[in-house]
C-alpha cells in the first residue's frame, strides 16, 4: 500500500501548450537522433526504450505530481510514441491503415480495462499507482496513434503541412466548442483532444523543418528541438514555482 497525491497537472492552458510543444518534439527529435545522428530507427528506439524506463520508475517512486519530471515522461513518451510507429511502417512495412486501427484498439482496450477497474477515466484524480499504469499505458496509445492516424489522413487526403496543422488545430477547436457549448462529456473531450494534438505537433514540426521543396519551412531541426525544449522548461520551471505554493494536500491510500 502506497500513500500518494494527484500525481498529473491540472487541465489548464499551459497544460496543451506544453503538450502540444512536446509532441512537436516527439516528431522532430526522432528524426534529429534517426537522421541527423545517423543512429537508425533501431538504435534511436533502443536508446529511448532505456531513457524511458528510467524516467517512469523516477515518476512511479514519487508520491505526488512533480512538473519536471511528469513532463519529461511525457517528452519521452512522444518521442516513443513515433518510433513504434515509424518502425512497424518503414522498417517492417505494415500499413498505417493497420497501425491505426491496432493502436486505436489498444487504446479501447486499455480505456475498458481503466475503466471496469476504477469506473472512471477521469485525468484529474490519478491517485493511486494503478490508475498510474492506465494513465500512462493511454497516453502511450495516444502518441503512437496520432503518429499513424495523423500521417495516414496527411498522406491519404495528400494534405500539406499548413493544412494538415490547420485540419488538426480546426478540429481541436471544434472539439472544445462542443464542450463548452454543446455539453460533450468532458473526459471524450479531454482524450479526443490529446490524441489530435499529436498529429498537430508532428504537421508543425514538420512544417517547420522539411526543405521548402518539400513543401516546409527548411528550419534547423536542431534550432526548433532547442527553442521548444527551451520553451518547455521556462513553461515547467514556472509551474513548479506555483506547484510549491499550493498548500498540501492530504495523502490518498493506494
Amino acid at each position: 500500500m502506497k500513500n500518494m497525491l494527484n500525481k498529473v497537472p491540472a487541465v489548464t492552458l499551459a497544460f496543451w501548450i506544453i503538450k502540444i510543444l512536446a509532441t512537436t518534439i516527439g516528431e522532430t527529435a526522432a528524426d534529429f537522433l534517426n537522421v541527423n545522428l545517423g543512429l537508425g530507427l533501431v538504435n534511436t528506439s533502443y536508446v529511448m526504450t532505456v531513457l524511458l524506463i528510467i524516467v517512469l520508475v523516477i515518476q512511479f517512486r514519487y508520491k505526488k505530481y512533480v512538473p519536471w519530471i511528469y513532463w519529461l515522461v511525457v517528452v519521452f513518451i512522444s518521442i516513443m510514441g513515433t518510433l513504434i510507429s515509424d518502425n512497424l511502417v518503414d522498417n517492417l512495412g505494415v500499413s498505417l491503415v493497420t497501425t491505426t486501427v491496432c493502436f486505436g484498439t489498444g487504446l479501447i482496450i486499455v480505456f475498458i480495462a481503466w475503466y471496469a477497474s476504477e469506473k472512471t477515466l477521469s485525468v484529474h484524480k490519478i491517485n493511486s499507482t494503478k490508475r498510474e499504469f492506465f494513465y500512462w499505458a493511454a497516453i502511450l496509445f495516444t502518441f503512437a496513434l496520432g503518429t499513424s492516424g495523423g500521417d495516414l489522413i496527411s498522406e491519404r487526403l495528400g494534405l500539406g503541412y499548413p493544412l494538415a496543422a490547420a485540419l488538426f488545430s480546426g478540429t481541436i477547436l471544434l472539439i472544445f466548442l462542443s464542450y463548452k457549448y454543446l455539453k460533450l462529456n468532458a473526459v471524450l473531450a479531454f482524450w479526443l483532444a490529446y490524441i489530435l494534438t499529436r498529429p498537430l505537433g508532428a504537421s508543425i514540426g514538420d512544417l517547420l523543418t522539411q526543405s521548402p521543396k518539400d513543401g516546409g519551412l527548411g528550419v534547423s531541426i536542431t534550432i526548433v528541438n532547442a527553442v521548444f525544449l527551451a520553451v518547455i522548461i521556462g513553461l515547467v520551471s514556472y509551474l513548479s514555482i506555483l506547484e510549491a505554493k499550493k498548500p498540501q494536500e492530504n495523502l490518498v491510500v493506494d
